[in-house]
């Protein structure tokens, strides 16, 4: 199986970054590993309550990066944050080459099971949305999908695509700072730590292509538990435009577009997260 990272200096390198960031977060959290067909999980809790929201974070992503997250949901409610098998990241980083999807299904459903969480709200961004549909486990009470993978395949233009390119072969701060601004909207900066991070992240892990869309009968069933779907006004990955169409034709739901937000959820936008979640989770 492919490994997430290009050599071990960069296992290490990562390892130590996402080890170091949660060490400093400011709030209480626990950390936790559960072992499944894919290796460990490592898990990031923090909260108290029911029910209990877990996140799965986007491509590239994990508890570390989304730290903001998990200090915005546990204000509220109790809440996990996983990090995925062959993501980069604190969990096992191997990943199969084919029906990556299915697979992170399976390896979600394994974790909830490990950790016998029950009446689970599934919080996914992106690929992490894609994870959450295609998990099925019976301890899933509702989904909530931010900037979510898995119904339509993503929009790459011209200029993303040449700012990816330049930020893979060189990965400075200052090459991702000029790609990462067209992840957030027009007005915005993106944050430093964003910026740290996919600087190092380039620099140590193997990229991953976009997830496709999820089967059209796999959906329809997932439209049986409550869901909300939301996507920045800003995406260029998933333009409203284009999502809308396929959530209602799928799921039958009305896409929330959440204003002056791009594909990257930075913390001025969480409240709108926390909002979206809750009309699922309360």
């Amino acid at each position: 199986m492919p490994n997430a990272y290009k050599n071990p200096r960069g296992h290490d390198a990562v390892r130590r970054w996402c080890s170091q960031t949660l060490a400093r977060g400011d709030f209480p959290l626990t950390g936790t590993a559960v072992d499944t067909s894919a290796g460990h999980v490592q898990l990031a809790s923090a909260g108290s309550g029911r029910p209990r929201v877990v996140v799965v974070p986007g491509t590239g992503s994990n508890a570390a990066v989304a730290l903001p997250w998990l200090r915005a949901l546990s204000a509220r409610w109790a809440t996990t944050v996983v990090d995925l098998p062959g993501q980069p990241g604190l969990s096992d980083p191997h990943r199969p080459r084919r029906t990556r999807l299915a697979w992170y299904g399976r390896v979600l459903d394994e974790v909830l099971t490990a950790t016998q969480m029950d009446e689970v709200v599934l919080v996914g961004n992106s690929l992490g949305a894609a994870v959450a549909l295609a998990a099925g486990s019976p301890r899933i009470a509702a989904r909530a999908l931010i900037s979510p993978a898995g119904f339509i395949r993503l929009s790459v233009d011209p200029k993303l695509a040449l700012a990816s390119a330049i930020w893979l072969l060189r990965p400075t701060s200052d090459h991702t700072r000029r790609m990462l601004r067209l992840f957030v909207a027009p007005t915005e900066d993106p944050p430093e730590t964003d910026v740290e991070w996919m600087t190092l992240m380039a620099g140590s892990c193997r990229t991953t292509l976009a997830p496709p869309p999820l089967p059209t009968e796999l959906l329809a069933r997932r439209a049986e538990l409550p869901c909300v779907v939301g996507v920045g006004e800003h995406d260029r990955f998933l333009p409203p435009r284009r999502l809308a169409p396929a959530v209602h034709r799928t799921m039958n739901l009305d896409l929330r577009v959440l204003p002056g937000m791009g594909h990257l959820t930075t913390p001025q936008h969480l409240d709108d997260v926390v909002s979206l979640v809750a009309q699922v989770a309360d």
